[in-house]
């Protein structure tokens, strides 16, 4: 793995505690002009004065904008997959150096690697996939403790909206591939299954890499959804569960081939 010079978090900081610049769209703001909210809280905030009758019509504008960028620079990417997992994972720690090893793997298999553009697991595939000649996306989002896209990313945009900035994810991603994360990373693998289950996109696969990790939650899935009739049998056939990044890559390419075939590619919207 490679041992080129990085800026992780600071052990002895709490993560929301590292806020020494903030990504508002295209403006950087740091020191005293960081704001106390994010625009997606600032959106969904019911309290205060009656101003958003006059400023939510504005919205619309920004919000329109992020879609429109976030086509206009992936619209030629070409194949690729989108990769998430914890934005905490250090440097050197065996969950880093397997996301760092599946981004050089896509990349060599002919993908380029989206992730939501930070530290931790999202840093390290994009660093795999850039170091072995790949294209590297970054997908930002304002957040109080965001740290801004980190230095391997080929391409990245930064969103204001978590609702714009998923659908980039799902729209030009072949797969999603996944590493132990926290709430974030748990929030894009089932808004993933989700879309695959209801037919809003057609069936793409999702891999999930770290059988000692995810486990506990496959167990789960079987004895409590599944034996309650919350889920079908066939449900469960959506995950992919690995720990070998070849595997993996198999995975994401007889699938990509299985749909061309097809006539389409995983993720593609079913609706027009």
């Amino acid at each position: 793995m490679s041992t080129e010079p990085h800026a992780p978090t600071p052990d002895d900081a709490p993560l929301e505690e590292v806020q020494q610049e903030h990504q508002t769209g295209p403006v950087t703001l740091r020191r005293g002009q960081v704001p106390e909210s994010t625009t997606d809280q600032r959106l969904l905030d019911t309290r205060g004065s009656v101003d958003w009758v006059h400023a939510d019509p504005w919205r619309v504008m920004r919000i329109q904008s992020e879609f429109v960028e976030g086509f206009g620079a992936l619209a030629e990417l070409g194949p690729a997959v989108s990769v998430f997992g914890s934005a905490r994972t250090k440097p050197g720690s065996p969950e880093y150096e397997q996301a760092e090893a599946l981004g050089a793997a896509l990349a060599r298999a002919g993908y380029a690697v989206i992730t939501g553009g930070g530290p931790g697991v999202m840093e390290a595939a994009n660093r795999g996939a850039s170091q072995a000649g790949g294209v590297s996306v970054g997908l930002g989002i304002e957040l109080p403790f965001e740290q801004g896209i980190n230095d391997w990313v080929d391409i990245g945009i930064n969103f204001r909206y978590f609702f714009a900035r998923k659908t980039m994810f799902v729209k030009y991603a072949q797969a999603f591939c996944v590493l132990p994360g926290g709430f974030g990373t748990m929030d894009e693998l089932f808004e993933a299954l989700t879309l695959v289950q209801t037919r809003k996109v057609t069936r793409f696969p999702v891999v999930l890499l770290g059988t000692a990790y995810w486990a506990g939650l496959i167990d789960w899935l079987r004895s409590a959804m599944l034996a309650n009739g919350y889920i079908n049998e066939g449900d469960l056939d959506l995950i992919e569960l690995t720990d070998d990044i070849d595997e993996a890559v198999r995975i994401v390419i007889a699938a990509d081939a299985t749909a061309a075939d097809a006539g389409g590619h995983p993720g593609q919207p079913v609706e027009a």
